[in-house]
């Protein structure tokens, strides 16, 4: 396994990452703009002047929720777009904006690998990395417990033109589906998962990080063989390790050859070009 990498997230005309400091982040999500909980913004901020257009006001523990706190009126959702493809933008209660914008050099990444392929995305959320991953020519499956989430999936699509494309959307626990398609004897050429650090399935299945990331690797390495070519996990959990998560990928992918790597995801902040860590991810590929 190489050292540890540092992914970064550059600004794009629909979204960016204003400015930062003293545990909050400003960014820009079109025309709106929002202010949010950041604890490892541990700097001074560029600028004490942040006019934003609502911010999230956490609860009292670190798992508590929070609120939205608007000092003007937001719309309850709003087109962004980066590419092709284009999505559905809104203030949820998790205080994000319903998709996750420091994915796209993981999605960019992806994409040169993807033209034919049929790739697996496991808690997929509302589908913007599937998209990106249909509009490079890849037959995608999209899997998340949340039918809310799904259904968001599909209303993305449509708002970018692309619900013809080769896509199923399935409501459905994660480890369970792949257990099952184990079972069928599937396979495929990708496989992408993003797991909560905790979560419930459709049907109360209980989902724990450190209990079942590792028996989820493992069914996924037996959906992939020596044609497949790629896998990448990342993980919002900070008091995980990505050596941590890059062994443990490692081990799983052993028979398979390819290429292990692991590290930290980070946006670049606009103001001063400074980065600021996201969440810790691993990938094994062919190459």
């Amino acid at each position: 396994m190489s050292d540890l990498r540092t992914i970064v997230a550059e600004p794009w005309a629909d979204w960016g990452l204003l400015d930062s400091g003293h545990g909050r982040k400003l960014e820009r999500y079109g025309d709106v703009r929002v202010i949010r909980p950041e604890p490892q913004a541990m700097w001074a901020p560029a600028s004490d002047d942040w006019a934003a257009d609502a911010e999230f006001v956490p609860g009292s523990d670190e798992d508590g929720g929070g609120r939205w706190v608007h000092q003007r009126p937001v719309r309850a959702s709003w087109p962004l777009a980066r590419g092709a493809v284009r999505f559905h933008a809104s203030l949820t209660p998790f205080r994000h904006l319903g998709f996750f914008p420091d994915m796209a050099p993981q999605w960019d990444w992806m994409r040169e690998r993807t033209d034919g392929a049929e790739v697996l995305n496991l808690f997929g959320y509302t589908g913007v990395g599937t998209l990106q991953l249909s509009d490079a020519g890849a037959r995608m499956v999209h899997v998340d417990a949340s039918k809310k989430s799904v259904e968001g999936g599909r209303a993305n699509a449509a708002l970018s033109g692309m619900s013809e494309r080769p896509i199923r959307w399935i409501v459905d626990d994660a480890s369970k589906f792949t257990a099952r398609e184990v079972r069928r004897g599937r396979r495929y050429d990708g496989i992408l998962l993003d797991p909560p650090k905790f979560g419930r399935g459709p049907t109360g299945e209980m989902w724990r990080l450190e209990e079942h990331l590792a028996p989820l690797l493992a069914d996924c390495r037996r959906l992939l063989d020596a044609d497949s070519r790629f896998l990448v996990l990342t993980v919002y959990a900070v008091r995980m390790s990505a050596l941590s998560i890059g062994e443990l990928l490692r081990q799983t992918m052993a028979e398979l050859g390819g290429t292990v790597e692991c590290g930290e995801m980070a946006v670049r902040e606009e103001a001063r070009g400074l980065l600021l860590p996201t969440a810790i991810f691993a990938r094994w590929s062919r190459d």
